[in-house]
């Protein structure tokens, strides 16, 4: 007879993520994501999805990130529709949709409503300056943390920094429209992964 050898539990998939359990979870998450976001709604949106609620990996929020980007609209609203529809369809697209704008609506009247009684006061002026210095911050760290995501892009560290800082310097330095770098710069990386790999599928 030979011993019973209890059979171990099969080990869940690397990409097995957390996900939401109702659509009121995937309405109240997009709602408390959009109320955070002043300023600086990219920090905001990886810090939810990737590392708090763990939704999507990073290599899946950057992907995700840059067809948002893509797509005409508000980023934020365009992933809004990605996450929600690759979890419930139609209904969780309109239901994040709605979590993102409603309540933040609101708000956003009730502040304009506020700001213009105060608009002229010299330190109102000042703290937005100050916030603005804040918020380039939050992007420029998100940056930093997202990079560490290119190290598995098919083209390597290496490139992809080449391809980031041909961005900058056409945007920043050269002030090229984004209609003209977008294209032509994405394009391009487009291009040289696809050849990436179709010679590595070979």
């Amino acid at each position: 007879m030979h011993p019973h050898i209890p059979e171990s539990p099969a080990s869940p998939p690397a990409d097995d993520h957390p996900r939401p359990h109702s659509l009121r979870e995937l309405f109240w998450a997009f709602t408390w994501l959009a109320l955070q976001g002043f300023g600086g709604v990219l920090a905001v949106v990886q810090r939810e999805l990737v590392e708090r609620r763990r939704w999507m990996s990073n290599e899946q929020f950057v992907e995700d990130w840059a067809a948002a980007q893509i797509l005409p609209g508000p980023n934020v609203v365009n992933l809004s529709i990605m996450v929600g529809d690759r979890y419930f369809g139609l209904r969780g697209a309109l239901v994040a949709v709605a979590g993102m704008l409603l309540l933040p609506m609101l708000l956003v009247v009730v502040l304009a409503v506020v700001y213009a009684g105060f608009a002229d006061q010299p330190m109102v002026a000042g703290a937005l300056h100050g916030m603005g210095a804040v918020a380039a911050g939050l992007v420029a760290g998100v940056g930093c943390r997202l990079a560490a995501s290119l190290r598995k892009h098919p083209l390597g560290p290496w490139a992809c920094g080449a391809i980031a800082a041909a961005t900058f310097v056409a945007m920043s330095v050269l002030r090229l429209p984004l209609a003209w770098v977008l294209p032509v710069v994405g394009g391009a990386a487009c291009a040289l992964t696809w050849r990436k790999l179709a010679s590595a599928g070979h």
